[in-house]
């Protein structure tokens, strides 16, 4: 996999026993019962970016996917890590020429010398010694708060993982695992759901019936209060909405699998350990299970509607073994900050300005959303 060198042996790249011994360390932090607990974490999140929103209330256009950044970079600091993300301003910048990097390389089949001093390249080392300084601080910073009990780690992602990359016999091949787990975490963490919202805001602005829809609901579920655990299940257009944003944008585009055995697919064979590469944004525009596919429309999500469809037309998360771990959390952050989003404030898109997708490690909009704020009705 060529985002390998982007990102070396994390979660996502990892192969193997490797990827079975991190999938166990992680897997007990995203437990029902711990995401259960995180809600108010995400609520406190979601109202401070309705709070900065609100305070440009008739100003210039702001760009959405720059604030929706800076929201899930806070609840993956606070949620998974303990820590507060925003205080590294460079983590963005640092993110983006990693996911250059990374899909220049898929597309180029890796035909370019990894060595040669392309402008690209340069900024691309660059980014990725300045994530390895942010995740070596986050280490040192954690260790200086004393002595744990042994063999019982902080039920947070970053002790687990400094827990378990301990055991490594080799302190460099731990140091380097550390390193390549978060700087994974923190990609997939933040930006597939910064991404999801954002293409939410989009769609929301260009259906005003659905925008009318989902404030009516966040306002009779919510009232004035911030949102709580058990007003998940309650919010149910609003996430219908955010469902059918992921069909039509799904945040990780392109999964890279590995075939098991012989297969035919579409009369071209297949052999056995031949590299696949699955697209959900084509497979969820699929004539055959979703008509009309490109029309924006939450109501394919009503429970009434999901009898017949086949279990893989729909993989916003992956699927099998490697189903995305944080799926829950990232559902419960995407409907909370949304519903919260609608019931104060009314975000429209500046006319003329496009909206394009542009597909890097995840399908982000291309040069960021401007939207300009105005007070809910």
């Amino acid at each position: 996999m060529q985002a390998r060198r982007a990102l070396g042996d994390g979660l996502l790249t990892s192969e193997g026993e490797l990827w079975r011994t991190q999938r166990r360390t992680i897997q007990p932090v995203f437990q029902q019962r711990r995401i259960t607990g995180l809600a108010p974490v995400v609520a406190e999140e979601a109202t401070t970016l309705v709070d900065r929103l609100r305070a440009r209330v008739g100003g210039p256009a702001v760009d959405l996917v720059a604030e929706l950044n800076t929201m899930t970079l806070g609840v993956l600091g606070r949620t998974l890590l303990d820590v507060d993300l925003n205080a590294f301003d460079t983590v963005g910048h640092a993110f983006e020429a990693v996911q250059d990097q990374a899909m220049f390389e898929m597309v180029t089949m890796g035909t370019v010398p990894t060595w040669a001093p392309l402008p690209r390249q340069q900024r691309f080392r660059r980014a990725r010694a300045e994530l390895r300084r942010i995740v070596d601080r986050l280490v040192a910073d954690r260790d200086a708060r004393g002595p744990r009990r042994q063999g019982v780690p902080d039920d947070d992602v970053l002790s687990r993982l400094i827990e378990s990359t301990r055991r490594e016999p080799d302190p460099r091949v731990g140091a380097t695992r550390m390193r390549d787990e978060l700087v994974t975490l923190l990609l997939a963490g933040h930006e597939t759901t910064a991404s999801t919202l954002g293409w939410s805001l989009h769609l929301i602005d260009r259906h005003p019936p659905v925008a009318e829809r989902l404030r009516a609901e966040a306002r009779a579920v919510l009232g004035d209060r911030a949102p709580r655990h058990e007003d998940l299940t309650r919010l149910t257009y609003t996430q219908m909405v955010v469902k059918e944003a992921m069909r039509l944008y799904p945040p990780v585009w392109i999964l890279p699998r590995i075939a098991q055995e012989d297969d035919e697919v579409g009369g071209y064979h297949v052999p056995a350990g031949a590299d696949v590469l699955i697209c959900p944004y084509t497979l969820h525009r699929h004539p055959a299970w979703w008509p009309d596919p490109d029309r924006f429309d939450p109501e394919r999500f009503a429970p009434d509607q999901l009898e017949g469809r086949p279990r893989y037309a729909y993989l916003p998360f992956g699927a099998g073994p490697r189903f995305c771990v944080g799926s829950n959390l990232g559902m419960l952050e995407a409907v909370f900050v949304l519903a919260v989003l609608m019931r104060e404030l009314r975000l429209t898109g500046v006319p003329g300005r496009a909206v394009v997708p542009e597909p890097m490690l995840s399908l982000r909009v291309r040069g960021g959303l401007a939207m300009t704020v105005h007070r809910a009705e």
